[in-house]
């Protein structure tokens, strides 16, 4: 009996041992027990964060003597093993549907050269003993938005009401109370109105963020289709870009050098500009042309493919030919230049022929040359012409009046003021239908002096023709 009453004391003994080494975190834990004059809604595995990280979460809720919540923060992160007397939680909502999560700052940010105040000392015996103490008065309940917002249901507005205009009545026999209630409200109190005079000072960018912000979600709202997709495409970047943080990591360092180069590059881009600013007025002006030609290219680019295609054909054949023919356009280069002044001249007998008729006048002299000869008798072949006995039988040296037929520029009259009134270039027919042969035979055909208006016998020597005494005879020959 003495022998299972002492296995039965060890066995208690060793329980205790494992409670208390469990209770002070000899597991490599770290429990902070946080006093909270409310905590509804938490249960234990709720996250504990700090900065935003989770470093654990809930273990435990129990009550203490002076009803307040104690919640048992297991810290699971070492590197957070270091909570301060001045450290501060805060019991805060995560999400819509109820959920709470405790953010805790393990000391509260210090002017520089203050010293800290020392760690948090663990509790010594009693509820929660070797857990770490942080009272009330540093701990804090966000009230939920929903909480708030029921505060203006009926009946509860009716009630709130109530509340507001007997609460003069119930502060006149409470004052302590309310006093200790300031002071537990006094962080989030503070808080508040810090918020408050932030938006106070905000209040005109408030107003139109809401009244922009009307608008941006009614054209979300209409294009939510597109916003989708867009964020999913997003996210697709979002992969490709972290895919390639290497490349983009290379892009930053070498970013500096290329802002180097940037500035001389928009500087000449600038003066581009402004002396292409001139350019680009004149196509906008043709802008219309320019489309008309765009959107008619693909056509001709279509329809100019047989055409490319048999030019390239072609050029198969042509090309050995065009090869071969080298030579001969290499001596044809310079017959072109020797034969220049002999085209040059041929270029302006044909302009005469073809301002002045010259064909039509030779085909009408061919043809009553012709008619003229064309007759037959006894004697063979004879020509038909008519004599008119005139003063003009024989060739006049000199102007007479009643005789033209010369080639000067004058009308015969024999006075110079009637020659001067004729037009340059036209000689008058002679009366005859058959030019009058000269009185004396002379060795060459007769030139006719530009100053005197006298034929004159060419002499045996070459002597350079008068052009224009070689034109008013070319005329005259011609018809005109």
């Amino acid at each position: 009996m003495k022998r299972l009453i002492a296995i039965f004391a060890a066995c208690c003994v060793a329980l205790a041992l494992i409670v208390v080494a469990t209770g002070s975190g000899d597991d490599g834990s770290y429990r902070v027990r946080a006093i909270f004059n409310n905590a509804a809604f938490v249960i234990p595995g709720m996250d504990v964060k700090i900065a935003g990280v989770r470093v654990g979460a809930i273990e435990s809720l129990d009550l203490t003597d002076d009803n307040k919540a104690a919640v048992v923060l297991n810290i699971e992160n070492p590197n957070y093993h270091d909570f301060r007397e001045n450290a501060f939680c805060r019991i805060r909502p995560q999400s819509l549907i109820g959920e709470r999560y405790v953010d805790c700052r393990p000391e509260e940010p210090l002017p520089a050269g203050v010293t800290q105040p020392a760690l948090l000392q663990p509790i010594s015996s009693g509820a929660g003993q070797g857990e770490y103490l942080l009272p009330s008065s540093r701990t804090a309940t966000s009230v939920d938005l929903d909480l708030i917002n029921n505060v203006m249901r009926l009946p509860f507005r009716q009630r709130f009401t109530i509340i507001l205009n007997e609460f003069g009545t119930a502060l006149a026999g409470n004052g302590e109370e309310l006093n200790a209630a300031l002071k537990v409200t006094d962080p989030a109190l503070k808080e508040l109105g810090d918020v408050l005079g932030i938006l106070a000072r905000q209040n005109k960018e408030l107003g139109a963020l809401a009244e922009n912000g009307s608008k941006v979600v009614t054209s979300l709202a209409s294009e939510r289709t597109r916003v989708a997709g867009f964020i999913n495409s997003s996210g697709y970047t979002a992969e490709a870009t972290a895919e390639e943080s290497a490349s983009f990591t290379e892009n930053l360092q070498k970013f500096p050098g290329f802002l180097e180069q940037l500035k001389p590059t928009m500087n000449d881009l600038a003066s581009f500009s402004r002396n292409a600013t001139p350019v680009f007025t004149d196509l906008n002006r043709a802008a219309d042309s320019i489309n008309t030609f765009t959107l008619g290219a693909p056509g001709f680019n279509e329809a100019g493919i047989p055409a490319l295609e048999s030019l390239g054909d072609t050029t198969d054949v042509g090309g050995p030919a065009l090869v071969s023919s080298l030579p001969l356009v290499q001596k044809l280069g310079p017959l072109g230049a020797n034969a220049k002044p002999a085209i040059t001249d041929l270029a302006a007998l044909l302009n005469s022929l073809k301002k002045n008729g010259g064909i039509e006048q030779l085909m009408t002299v061919i043809y009553n040359t012709a008619g003229s000869m064309n007759g037959f008798d006894e004697y063979g072949h004879y020509v038909r012409a008519r004599l008119a006995t005139t003063s003009c039988q024989s060739f006049r040296i000199k102007n007479d009046i009643n005789c033209n037929a010369n080639f000067v520029l004058g009308s015969g009259s024999g006075s110079a003021s009637a020659a001067s009134q004729r037009p340059a270039g036209k000689v008058s027919r002679p009366a005859a239908s058959v030019a009058p042969k000269p009185a004396a035979p002379a060795p060459a055909p007769a030139t006719t002096s530009p100053s005197s208006g006298a034929a004159e016998p060419r002499k045996p020597t070459k002597q350079p023709a008068d052009p224009q005494s070689a034109r008013a005879l070319l005329d005259y020959l011609l018809g005109k």
